[in-house]
């Protein structure tokens, strides 16, 4: 198509040979070629001039717009190769999507404020595809079998804590068989089985508060309702400001993976790259607090 253009406007396939930085032969085969094609013939010539017949004149008129196009959506797939940009639609967990990152997405956008960003938390089971997302951060360990990339962006370390009031109301537990004798707050979402793991044990216990969000425990517990097992991340400004105190602390659970899952090939965009590159380097500094 582009050859005809060229031999259209430049008058000839010498002149289209040298704008296309090709031989005037390989100009007339393409031509040829697309006659074929088409099944009629576009251009007629002779050895001192050229005209386009009827077919060629109608081709031409809608193939130039089709071309001009064409070549604006090469470079608008260019620019997202090359710059970040667009909608990012991201699944995560409720508890690391809110207290976690979101503040993280936010100075993301400060770096690539051409990203549109849509975050939807959710504790369950959510399809890539299916659903409509680029990205889902997800806790825990993954299936072997998973069809997709899955990369580790650090460990989501619990901790059990409560504030001063509490424990000077109820005492510190010395031992996870203390447990019985305390009042607990429980995670709806992950505390189904009615217990805490930890270290390698697994306590049963009756929570006295459950809630299936995180951040309401948290207010809890700060409030002296009782015993909390949280993520470390999730309540790191009060343990260093003294509003809560870990406790058990030789009796912590293995930290629980991160991941960020995604499809095969998704680094090749540049909004995509940039958005691993950003939670592979900032999501570990924060999960280590």
């Amino acid at each position: 198509m582009e050859a005809f253009i060229a031999a259209v406007e430049c008058g000839s396939f010498s002149e289209a040979a040298r704008r296309l930085d090709i031989s005037a032969v390989m100009v007339g085969k393409h031509v040829r070629q697309l006659e074929d094609a088409l099944g009629m013939r576009l251009i007629e010539r002779n050895t001192r001039r050229q005209h386009l017949t009827a077919a060629g004149q109608t081709y031409y008129q809608n193939s130039r717009e089709a071309l001009s196009q064409l070549r604006w959506a090469d470079s608008q797939v260019e620019s997202l190769r090359r710059f970040p940009s667009g909608t990012l639609r991201i699944s995560a967990a409720e508890n690391l999507g809110s207290s976690v990152l979101a503040p993280m997405l936010a100075r993301y956008q400060l770096a690539w404020p051409e990203v549109r960003i849509e975050l939807v938390l959710d504790d369950g089971f959510v399809d890539l595809l299916e659903d409509g997302f680029d990205f889902a951060l997800r806790i825990g360990t993954l299936a072997s079998d998973l069809p997709l990339v899955a990369l580790a962006l650090g460990g989501y370390q619990m901790v059990v804590c409560a504030s001063s009031d509490y424990l000077a109301r109820a005492g510190m537990p010395e031992s996870p068989q203390a447990l019985s004798e305390h009042r607990c707050l429980g995670n709806m979402h992950w505390n189904k089985r009615n217990g805490w793991q930890l270290g390698e044990t697994f306590w049963p216990l009756q929570s006295t508060f459950s809630c299936n969000d995180g951040q309401s425990l948290r207010q809890a517990a700060l409030a002296g309702a009782g015993l909390l097992l949280q993520p470390r991340v999730l309540v790191a400004e009060d343990l260093a400001a003294g509003r809560l105190l870990p406790v058990l602390t030789d009796w912590l659970p293995d930290a629980r993976p991160v991941h960020l899952l995604f499809h095969p090939g998704r680094q090749t965009s540049a909004t995509h790259a940039s958005i691993i590159d950003w939670l592979r380097r900032e999501m570990p500094l924060v999960l280590a607090r």
